[in-house]
């Protein structure tokens, strides 16, 4: 193991206490993963299948708080996300490696905003939250569920915005989006095990530090300022935008 591989451990375990925390661990795992040599995509993929495991845990310690949503059973909200993710997978997949690297740096600041929005904007109330209905919401999941098997990062807002626009309490929408998160995310897996090209050293290291490292997040959760935490990760985001965009030039 040689010292990028030590700086590689270090920040997935570090993600995986953002994840655990706050969110958002692919801002610090997506980086990382480029100075480690990947190009943009491959540093996608393999952050995507790196940090799977640790989204399993986190949606089922919090199953029985899964619901449906806008007159959709959770098994309907599965399905959609299931099928968007490993959509959004092929379509990475089928995406010119040079192309994703263009398209990167404004993914990252979509991300970013999102993010920003979710952490620092006015907090969803479900009991005032407009009612997207039936329609409105498989499409809302569905194309959240391509962004997620694309790219991923903000998902998690994404998703908290939709299901308690559909009137799901904030408390259950947190769970119920963490759930399917990790189906899309399991969809997009599924589809890179099969027919992309990973660097299963690099998604050994992240997954082993990302884990553990969740594992210190979870334990830490009531004496850590989550405002601090996600500020840090809004940080992250925007100085890998602009160093994004600086390298395009």
């Amino acid at each position: 193991m040689n010292w990028r591989d030590l700086v590689l451990v270090a920040v997935s375990f570090a993600a995986g206490a953002q994840n655990a925390l706050a969110g958002g661990g692919s801002f610090l795992t997506f980086p990382a993963l480029l100075f480690a040599g990947l190009d943009p995509r491959a540093a996608n993929i393999t952050s995507t299948i790196a940090l799977f495991p640790g989204q399993v845990t986190t949606g089922i310690a919090g199953r029985n708080l899964v619901t449906g949503a806008a007159g959709l059973g959770f098994a309907t909200l599965f399905g959609i996300s299931l099928v968007g993710g490993a959509l959004g997978a092929v379509l990475l997949l089928t995406t010119p490696a040079g192309v994703f690297a263009r398209m990167v740096p404004f993914l990252v600041l979509f991300a970013t905003i999102v993010f920003a929005w979710g952490s620092f904007g006015r907090r969803p109330d479900a009991s005032m939250a407009s009612r997207l209905g039936v329609r409105g919401a498989m499409a809302a999941q569905f194309l959240i569920s391509i962004y997620g098997g694309y790219f991923g990062g903000g998902i998690g807002i994404l998703m908290l915005a939709a299901l308690t626009a559909a009137g799901v309490a904030v408390r259950q929408a947190g769970a119920t989006k963490n759930v399917l998160a990790g189906v899309m995310n399991a969809a997009a897996v599924v589809v890179f095990l099969f027919r992309a090209q990973i660097a299963w050293g690099l998604v050994l290291y992240v997954a082993i530090a990302a884990v553990l490292g969740g594992q210190v997040g979870v334990l830490m959760l009531r004496r850590i300022n989550e405002r601090i935490l996600r500020g840090g990760v809004v940080l992250v985001g925007l100085a890998l935008t602009i160093g994004l965009f600086i390298d395009m030039r």
